[in-house]
């Protein structure tokens, strides 16, 4: 398995907020979390990356335990898409993504050849080389949420964290958005977990689901086992309908 989640606890110094929280996810797959405001999903997404403290439990990508990496090795190992499409004004577009290769780059601050080659073709991939040159204070919400992908695609790791990265997209970039994760996995070996909002997107473009509820696991398994009527009520609190589309394809959820 390339991704082990066993946390025991997690939170702050005075505050658990993550309890009993187990899955593993082999390379080349995609976790869809989802989970009502307030079920965890963020802080799950901070406990991964280091920002919010494991307290007890273990994390391991590729076999390497993060609790024994430093900053830099873990780093090389996962890449965070956060919600928030903030990126430096004054920078221009491929300087921000040249940012994700800071795990390679050597205290002098040097780029290789390859840096520059890695920074170009995850640009090309993303949509983003025709901003090349231009400022992010330029761009709109939506296309800061591209090149903040591109910057993190450019980081080459083998584990991606997204935190609900498509509120900021139109229907049409959502889709694009998430066929490219799907291109990632699997045509790349990509494990990529990503928190979404929308259960139909999770449908379409999960293979497994974490379902979360108070900071815990309600379940987790294949997206056509956890997408049932009784669990989704039980998480969100809202009677659901779930029928195939007509062309006998994803799940479809909708309010009772």
């Amino acid at each position: 398995m390339l991704l082990k989640v066993a946390i025991q606890t997690a939170g702050y110094v005075k505050k658990v907020v993550l309890r009993d929280i187990h899955f593993e996810l082999p390379a080349g797959r995609i976790l869809a979390l989802i989970g009502p405001n307030g079920s965890g999903k963020t802080t799950l997404i901070r406990a991964l990356s280091g920002v919010l403290p494991v307290v007890e439990g273990d994390l391991h990508i590729n076999g390497t335990d993060l609790s024994g990496a430093n900053q830099q090795e873990r780093a090389r190992l996962l890449a965070v898409v956060p919600q928030s499409t903030f990126v430096p004004p004054s920078f221009t577009v491929d300087e921000v993504v040249m940012m994700g290769r800071t795990p390679y780059i050597n205290w002098l601050g040097s780029t290789t050849q390859k840096d520059e080659e890695t920074v170009e073709r995850v640009m090309e991939v993303t949509d983003v080389t025709r901003f090349k040159g231009r400022r992010c204070g330029e761009l709109s919400a939506g296309e800061c949420q591209r090149v903040i992908l591109a910057r993190a695609l450019a980081q080459d790791t083998p584990v991606l964290l997204m935190d609900e990265p498509t509120s900021h997209l139109d229907l049409r970039y959502q889709i694009e958005f998430l066929e490219l994760l799907v291109s990632l996995a699997y045509e790349h070996n990509r494990t990529v977990l990503i928190a979404l909002h929308d259960l139909n997107l999770a449908a379409r473009f999960g293979d497994e689901v974490l379902a979360m509820k108070d900071g815990t696991t309600e379940a987790f398994g294949k997206t056509e086992e956890v997408l049932n009527p009784q669990t989704i009520e039980y998480i969100y609190g809202l009677p659901v309908k779930v029928f195939e589309a007509p062309d006998g394809g994803q799940k479809v959820i909708i309010p009772a």
